[in-house]
């Protein structure tokens, strides 16, 4: 059984409004709200170092809780200013390595600020890109994947969790293909961390970046980046400075033997802290209980969409999640958003500059995107779609 009365009486924006955007920013926990406020409480009373000073322990924990999270050592964690951030500082250090005529394997249904940062290491190196067809389910295919795998292939990168369709990518199975061959694997999960079970051990990829604000319920501005250590034999950080690595004489340093070679010195502490607290909010539910509760959501969601005349649910793959995506006959996705803002029920729109290689293959130039967390409930899927019925009689 799941406590929903826990569960929204901990949500303070829960009475706000309905909130069907958790895939965007999910609504902050009270204790998260507190931690982040109490921190900047203590930095206007003494000051900012010495604040950071007082509460080295509930920094140190955003640490321990995402490694716990993922199922990792927490010297295998760098916590930073986003998952942008994150992902950038693995990509483009793997992508000095390249050379031209080296290929990265990555999914159709790819985020397109991850094949943005493609298409300019191609530029750059001269690189081929190749995104791996989807299976009949809509799915990145593993036997495609397989097929493709050549010993120019020097990268496996795709996101777990795509923006805009309600699919889950085999991440296991990639990882499996790509440990065999011997060819890193980074893994954006920053929609599936808080969300589902993330295992990097059970997975297999070499490096995975998260975010604070989506399905973890933490602050903006904060995210984490899991690298495995053999990869730093692999390649160097972009930019050091005197956190990353230390001076050790006029002409000589020395990297940090840790992840936080990909951090700076300068840090969001309360940010770090709420980040922290949020983490362990999410695994006091059990992700798998959790979990169990969104896809609930999530399956009354589509079956209900499904069921109206002149609304076509657009999710895809073998598996789906908590992110439901659909178009109305006659109303744009973005005019259907503005529509449910005035009613105070958020959810947003997914266009083709988020994912163009997936939405070109279908058709599609945007969808609703509505994504669910556990602290909704069927009394709010239930106010949507009467409004939704309003906003298509009125079409």
């Amino acid at each position: 059984m799941f406590d929903i009365d826990k569960a929204r009486t901990d949500t303070p924006g829960a009475d706000n409004q309905i909130h069907f955007n958790n895939a965007g920013a999910a609504l902050m926990p009270g204790c998260v709200i507190d931690a982040l406020k109490d921190h900047i409480d203590l930095e206007a009373a003494i000051g900012g170092y010495e604040a950071a000073d007082q509460t080295i322990g509930l920094q140190e924990r955003a640490y321990t809780a995402a490694a716990e999270m993922v199922n990792c050592s927490p010297e295998e964690i760098a916590v930073v200013e986003n998952a942008t951030v994150a992902w950038c500082a693995a990509f483009y250090g793997i992508a000095e390595t390249f050379r031209p005529g080296d290929r990265i394997l990555t999914a159709q249904a790819e985020y397109g600020s991850n094949y943005i940062a493609y298409l300019q290491i191609a530029k750059r190196k001269g690189i081929v890109i190749d995104a791996v067809p989807n299976d009949e389910t809509g799915q990145l295919s593993l036997s495609a994947l397989e097929n493709m795998i050549d010993d120019r292939v020097k990268l496996i990168t795709i996101t777990h969790v795509p923006t805009n369709g309600g699919l889950v990518n085999p991440a296991i199975g990639v990882g499996r293909i790509a440990n065999r061959a011997g060819i890193p694997y980074l893994l954006d999960a920053c929609q599936s961390v808080g969300q589902m079970p993330v295992d990097v051990q059970e997975i297999g990829c070499d490096m995975l970046t998260v975010t604070g604000r989506k399905y973890l319920r933490g602050p903006r501005g904060t995210g984490f980046l899991y690298i495995r250590p053999a990869m730093f034999e692999r390649f160097e950080p972009l930019m050091l400075d005197n956190h990353a690595a230390t001076w050790t004489s006029h002409d000589t340093y020395k990297i940090r033997v840790d992840a936080r070679r990909f951090e700076n010195w300068e840090d969001y502490v309360a940010g770090k802290i709420g980040l922290g607290v949020a983490l362990d909010y999410a695994l006091g539910w059990g992700l798998e209980n959790s979990y169990a509760r969104v896809m609930q959501l999530a399956s009354s969601f589509r079956a209900q969409l499904s069921a109206r005349n002149g609304v076509t649910v657009r999710d895809i793959g073998r598996e789906t999640c908590g992110i439901v995506t659909f178009t109305g006959d006659g109303f744009g996705p973005d005019e259907i958003r503005a529509e449910m803002a005035r009613k105070k029920i958020n959810v947003t729109h997914s266009t083709r500059f988020s994912t163009r290689l997936d939405m070109d293959e279908r058709g599609l130039d945007s969808v609703v995107r509505a994504s669910v967390h556990y602290y909704n409930t069927e009394g709010e899927i239930m106010r949507f779609m009467a409004a939704l019925d309003q906003i298509m009689d009125n079409r």
